[in-house]
């Protein structure tokens, strides 16, 4: 497993890690025992990063991750949550007395004293703009009820704003062979300042494992059903905010590419974003041991080379970027 320097908080993570989203049941139906045997696979494969959310099954995704690390006290192990969805998306939420509760509630889950890394979890924008939300997230470093901060961004405009702050330590936004606008300024801008990158849904929800058809069918609880047009939350959070179809033939041309560099699809999909310059760690979720096994193997794959970043550019600029890139 590769390992890279998590931006600004000097951390040393696993290019590989774990998106927990699925374990809070959001993806559909995840037990308990599955989910465990998850976190134990990825740990045993290497994956020294798990990132969750507050609002992964309210709670539930940071408190199974708070149960493993009790039983696993010796694990090399960063964790990353997000706050803020649970109220009603307006800026004037975003205040240390709320930021205080968040945390409060998200150290109990994850049994903690200090939280590695909280992120905003896709604040409205007007968040990125005020001085005082930051001065708030910087008032809990100095509590030491967090030890970094970072955001979660729908937008490469929120990347941006948010990289120009000195205190964030981390920017997550969409990155993926469906999704290549951050390569255009974000990723050069975070060189530049150290911070660090967290790629989320680097598989545009699965598409491109290459094994889902026109005719799949996901679970009436499953955002890939009901937030396919963006109907719950931003529409780019499920399969990258592409057409489903035009998605599902574009993975079919993008498991070709794969093949020819001796890879499954995941697998190269995964390690193409890990291997992007200023990328600290990508997180794949996970709802089988076999799943956390594979994706943990993208970490450790040799260099793809121009040739097939060239060949994921063509792709994206003949199929998607005239869909993808002027929204996101």
């Amino acid at each position: 497993m590769q390992h890279r320097t998590l931006g600004r908080t000097g951390r040393d993570v696993s290019a590989i890690g774990l998106g927990t989203w699925q374990l809070g049941a959001d993806w559909g139906e995840v037990s308990e025992a599955d989910a465990r045997a998850v976190l134990d696979a990825s740990a045993a494969a290497g994956v020294t990063f798990f990132d969750t959310a507050d609002v992964y099954g309210d709670g539930r995704s940071e408190s199974l991750i708070g149960a493993w690390r009790r039983d696993n006290p010796d694990a090399p192990l960063t964790v990353a949550t997000k706050m803020g969805r649970r109220v009603e998306q307006v800026p004037a939420n975003y205040v240390l007395e709320n930021f205080r509760d968040w945390t409060d509630r998200s150290r109990r889950n994850l049994r903690v004293d200090t939280l590695d890394l909280v992120q905003l979890h896709c604040p409205p924008t007007a968040v990125y703009s005020d001085d005082a939300v930051f001065d708030a997230l910087d008032t809990l470093v100095e509590e030491q009820a967090i030890a970094a901060y970072g955001v979660s961004v729908e937008t490469t405009a929120e990347a941006l704003d948010a990289i120009a702050r000195p205190g964030v330590a981390t920017v997550q936004i969409i990155l993926n062979a469906f999704r290549l606008k951050p390569l255009d300024e974000v990723l050069p801008a975070a060189i530049e300042a150290g911070v660090g990158i967290i790629a989320r849904v680097p598989l545009a929800s699965g598409l491109l494992s290459g094994r889902y058809s026109h005719d799949t069918e996901f679970a009436a609880n499953d955002h890939r059903s009901f937030n396919r047009n963006g109907e719950a939350f931003d529409q780019g959070e499920t399969f990258s905010g592409v057409d489903y179809d035009q998605g599902v033939e574009a993975a079919q041309e993008f498991s070709a590419l794969a093949a020819g560099a001796g890879l499954a699809p995941a697998t190269a999909a995964l390690a193409w974003v890990s291997q992007l310059p200023g990328v600290s760690s990508v997180i794949p979720g996970a709802r089988s041991t076999a799943q956390a096994e594979s994706n943990a193997a993208a970490g450790s794959v040799p260099e793809l080379g121009a040739d097939f970043t060239a060949a994921v550019r063509g792709l994206y600029d003949r199929r998607f970027r005239a869909q993808v890139h002027p929204r996101w």
